[in-house]
């Protein structure tokens, strides 16, 4: 058979959700037994790739931050090849594929290429980490909007956020892949007008038996995540709704919630 008469099907951008596979989609967990391979992320949980049929190929893209077993570049040219070949692909993500997940650049690629596909939303990071750990992003009286940025910059560059805008104490502020500039992150809200005292959660490995959840604020954060030493993906979640989760932390399976503050 010539390339010519291959038949390409989609690529499947499927979101795998935050780690706890029973936040999979109902289509995301069908198409897992229904693509011939499966080009994979990191934070794709053990338990959701354990649901992978053996007979699938995977490839595994790894990425985190500042370190990226496969370049971004590569995992794009990887999924045009594999649909090239006449295979059922998925690019399977952790969280959504369009919330920091480089998943427009993804589809941006394919369609520049020829190559169809869909998309597949899954529960982002930090909708499904904060209710896990008791957290609403929003709450009457408490906080009236939501913002989610990114707290990692390529090539170890400074953060160019609008630290005025989202110094706002009526807007919960999560943060993604904050961990490398916790400092930088906590001075330039503080000094752009939040209170050293505004609430900080810091979820660890969220909806996991793994997750652990530190209560902090803007001022004792860096020593907050500096004295407990955790890795894997951790999330900050920033503002008063985050004085709930004693009330509302109801994952039993989590590791008990730590005060940081004295």
């Amino acid at each position: 058979m010539t390339t010519d008469e291959i038949k390409i099907q989609p690529v499947m951008l499927v979101g795998a959700g935050p780690g706890d596979p029973d936040l999979l989609t109902v289509k995301a967990h069908r198409l897992l037994s229904d693509v011939d391979v499966i080009v994979y992320d990191r934070l794709v949980s053990k338990s959701i790739m354990a649901l992978i049929p053996a007979s699938t190929e995977r490839v595994f893209a790894g990425k985190r931050a500042s370190n990226h077993y496969m370049p971004q570049d590569d995992i794009n040219n990887t999924l045009v090849d594999l649909a090239k070949l006449g295979k059922r692909v998925m690019r399977l993500k952790g969280g959504d594929p369009f919330v920091f997940g480089r998943g427009g650049e993804e589809a941006l690629h394919l369609v520049r290429n020829g190559i169809p596909f869909e998309v597949v939303p899954g529960i982002t990071s930090s909708a499904g980490c904060a209710a896990y750990a008791g957290i609403p992003l929003t709450h009457r009286g408490l906080a009236h909007g939501v913002r989610f940025v990114t707290g990692h910059s390529k090539s170890n560059e400074p953060l160019t956020l609008d630290w005025r805008s989202l110094a706002d104490p009526d807007t919960t502020l999560v943060v993604y892949m904050g961990m490398a500039n916790v400092a930088e992150i906590a001075s330039n809200l503080v000094s752009h007008g939040l209170k050293p005292e505004t609430p900080v959660a810091v979820i660890n490995m969220g909806t996991r038996p793994t997750q652990q959840t530190l209560i902090s604020n803007l001022g004792e954060l860096p020593t907050c995540v500096a004295n407990a030493s955790i890795k894997g993906a951790t999330l900050f979640v920033i503002g008063e709704v985050v004085t709930l989760a004693d009330e509302l932390a109801w994952f039993t399976d989590a590791v008990p919630t730590k005060n940081c503050i004295e």
